[in-house]
């Protein structure tokens, strides 16, 4: 099961998200679901006044925080997520 010590090795697509802080300002406050992952961005889901917009967030400026099935929320700083979602499972993380 998914939790915050293991979430780097797990798919993040489907997971409630939202951008806490960025390089870009404009980026901060987006939450939605994760609908695609590539090796340096997160595509989210977000509901607005016209509807359902996709807004393509950078990984590697970026800290987000991801809503685990039990509810609890985790930050995760973008740079360590920085790859293809596939070879994270590869990877060795030092204890965070």
């Amino acid at each position: 099961m998914i939790n915050s010590k293991n979430i780097f090795y797990h798919e993040l697509i489907g997971l409630n998200c939202e951008v806490i802080e960025s390089s870009n300002k404009s980026f901060v406050g987006i939450s939605g679901k994760v609908i695609d992952e590539t090796k340096n961005t997160v595509l989210i889901e977000t509901i607005c006044e016209e509807g359902i917009e996709e807004k393509l967030i950078p990984k590697d400026v970026s800290i987000f925080h991801f809503k685990l099935p039990n509810d609890n929320w985790v930050e995760i700083h973008g740079k360590i997520l920085v790859s293809r979602p596939e070879d994270r499972i590869k990877k060795k993380f030092k204890k965070i």
